[in-house]
């Protein structure tokens, strides 16, 4: 470069001179840019080989532990994970619960692994921090439904107000439970209907956990028109004789309330939970039945009209 610039000048300034003259200038300042290059060949190349070395032996070191610091983790990863899977199973938890406790443990111990890597080639930990924060601030504004229902699912999993095959109820829907997710809750209803609830919903609302204890009360409530003490072993009776009825729990025959056109008697008595609906339909058939062979009536509401004639 420094000698075709050299050479144009001289063509520029000397247009009207010799012949031999430029050739011999040429030659002079050809003989300069040789000698020029032969000074910068070895020693600059070198030296600036030199200059970059301890930086690249260095950066190098450093991505080597990094990428071992890597390495390292994932084989944590993996032994954590054996070691919460065998610990969750002879807890007998939720499989639900045990995954997703499993996946944050992973999470975790990645993100930690990636933050000391990057640290390790010069990458500030606080740069990523920000900048994940960042992003999961965006992400929050735009998912908020959608973050509200996760949220609700983890409640959901940790505190377990009911498990699959539980039946619920639950902001007007009722139901056994199919599957909790993360984000939703499928229950199947009695007619075979297939509900899918918002775990943000559940978790903000009252939920009745039908099936979670052994053993259920069978409560009703029957009008009659008298005759208390007869109807009331009556009723005692029809209790006793249903096979599915736990007798050895107690049973209770009781004056529930005076109402304006019945006498309302009130009885309990407990059965196994899956029991339930059975007991409950034998038995207010039994009472009709018991009820009619023995003349007792079960009054409804009556109206009487009186009609005047005026003149």
């Amino acid at each position: 470069m420094m000698f075709l610039t050299k050479l144009m000048l001289l063509t520029a300034a000397e247009t009207d001179a010799d012949l031999s003259t430029v050739l011999e200038e040429t030659k002079a300042v050809a003989e300069e840019v040789q000698e020029d290059l032969q000074n910068l060949k070895p020693n600059v190349i070198l030296e600036t080989v030199k200059s970059w070395l301890p930086g690249l032996m260095s950066f190098g070191y450093r991505l080597v532990i990094a990428i071992l610091i890597l390495v390292i983790g994932n084989r944590i990863v993996h032994a954590v994970r054996k070691f919460l899977y065998k610990t969750f199973t002879s807890m007998n938890l939720d499989p639900s619960i045990s995954r997703f406790l499993i996946s944050a443990a992973d999470a975790c111990i990645y993100a930690l692994a990636i933050f000391i890597a990057a640290d390790k080639i010069g990458i500030p930990s606080a740069s990523i921090i920000a900048l994940l924060g960042s992003a999961g601030l965006a992400v929050g504004l735009s998912l908020q439904g959608s973050l509200a229902n996760v949220a609700g699912g983890i409640l959901l999993l940790l505190l377990r107000p009911f498990g699959v095959h539980d039946y619920i109820v639950s902001g007007g829907y009722e139901g056994t439970v199919q599957s909790i997710g993360l984000a939703y809750t499928t229950i199947i209803t009695v007619d075979n209907k297939k509900i899918t609830i918002p775990n943000g919903q559940i978790s903000n609302s009252t939920v009745v956990n039908v099936t979670s204890q052994e053993k259920r009360r069978v409560d009703l409530v029957i009008g009659i028109g008298y005759g208390i003490k007869k109807a009331k072993e009556l009723i005692r009776q029809v209790y006793e004789k249903h096979p599915l009825v736990l007798a050895e729990d107690g049973i209770t025959v009781y004056v529930d309330e005076l109402a304006d056109s019945a006498v309302m008697l009130g009885c309990r008595g407990w059965t196994k939970t899956e029991n339930y609906w059975q007991v409950r339909w034998d038995v207010l058939e039994s009472i009709k039945e018991v009820f009619d062979a023995n003349g007792i009536e079960i009054p409804f509401n009556q109206m009487d009209i009186n009609i005047r004639h005026t003149s």
